[in-house]
């Protein structure tokens, strides 16, 4: 199993999506890319603690790339918009990639300029070394799903 780590708006919509994709065993909702030690969804919406509202996905590289996941990625949300998704406004839900290792971040550049080619506005998309990964509360878990949702959107 490897690890990949993405922000891109709202985790629980994130997580949704990362959910159906095959080779996927398992998503975890959380907190990284900031400076306070175990912060909680209140400290992260402050827009004092620098985390970002992320997903660290577990998956079978035997069935599913990192490339793959990259895709997947940039389709759920948009890329060009600064420190927002959609009504969702703040540091938390900035688009960023948090690699593990050299080659997630070398496929990370090279995935940003692909997808920069078919955009008009510039990629805001942060590609940075993972940090350290805190598990959101449990009641952020698997949200939709213990809710009978499918999406948060109208």
């Amino acid at each position: 199993m490897e690890k990949a780590t993405f922000g891109a708006g709202c985790f629980w919509e994130v997580e949704a999506a990362f959910r159906q994709v095959d080779g996927v065993t398992d998503v975890v909702v959380g907190y990284t890319g900031g400076a306070l030690d175990n912060p909680t969804y209140q400290d992260v919406c402050t827009n004092r603690t620098g985390h970002a509202e992320a997903v660290e996905v577990a998956f079978d590289p035997s069935r599913v790339s990192y490339e793959q996941l990259l895709e997947v990625f940039w389709k759920i949300h948009n890329p060009t918009t600064l420190n927002r998704q959609g009504p969702d406004v703040g540091t938390q839900y900035r688009t960023a990639i948090f690699f593990h290792s050299p080659q997630q971040e070398a496929a990370a550049q090279a995935s940003k300029q692909k997808h920069q080619a078919h955009l008009d506005r510039p990629i805001v998309t942060e590609i940075t070394a993972a940090t350290k990964f805190h598990r959101a509360e449990e009641y952020h878990q698997r949200y939709f799903e213990k809710r009978g949702l499918a999406s948060c959107h109208i």
